[in-house]
């Protein structure tokens, strides 16, 4: 019986009511959830987030990271828009999972910034694949963007995966004291457009 019952519900939430698709990975195993309101149909590109899983952030509010205020702000824009899609992927601590990030918390709290941190695990800096983005995204006949974000990694690897970023939108939110060199080293040293003056 379950497989017959399709794995999308309504989901009422604190900025509005989305439509909740879940994605199941065969290759990893784990569940990826898209976030729709309206009509993806256009014919404007899509208002898109594309938000990697931060148990700390999104859930326990952390202010170590940016990462619970973009998810908030981005379902807000959508809201606001009137129509758009979130793509919550499982891809923790930008894809080395959650033991490993608070490995890396553990360094930084000794000095080191984020990148260096994952570095210093064995890890790359940045380890999320977005193609799992891109095939969700294609079911949900989704081809033209515009894209949530400050990474520019983002941008192109959705780009090399067939889906045309036709803008890309800032999202500087969460600024605080204990994430400003985090924010920082994002900007200075993994490219992100993250500017001093956003800081």
């Amino acid at each position: 019986m379950s497989d017959d019952v399709p794995s999308v519900a309504k989901l009422p939430t604190l900025w509005g009511q989305f439509d909740i698709h879940v994605y199941h990975e065969e290759e990893t195993g784990l569940d990826h959830v898209a976030l729709m309101l309206g009509s993806m149909a256009g014919p404007d590109p899509v208002l898109l987030r594309v938000h990697s899983e931060c148990l700390t952030g999104d859930a326990f509010s952390s202010l170590r990271c940016d990462c619970g205020p973009q998810l908030d702000a981005a379902m807000k824009a959508i809201v606001d828009n009137g129509w758009g899609c979130l793509l919550y992927l499982r891809q923790e601590g930008r894809g080395i999972g959650l033991h490993a990030k608070i490995q890396a918390y553990h360094l930084q709290d000794a000095g080191a910034d984020t990148l260096d941190a994952n570095l210093m695990l064995g890890h790359p800096a940045d380890a999320r694949d977005y193609a799992i983005a891109a095939e969700m995204l294609e079911a949900l006949s989704v081809s033209e963007v515009n894209l949530l974000t400050n990474n520019p990694e983002k941008v192109a690897q959705l780009e090399q995966h067939g889906i045309k970023v036709v803008k890309r939108t800032p999202l500087i939110v969460g600024v605080n004291t204990n994430n400003r060199d985090y924010l920082a080293t994002k900007g200075e040293r993994m490219g992100h457009h993250i500017r001093d003056e956003d800081l």
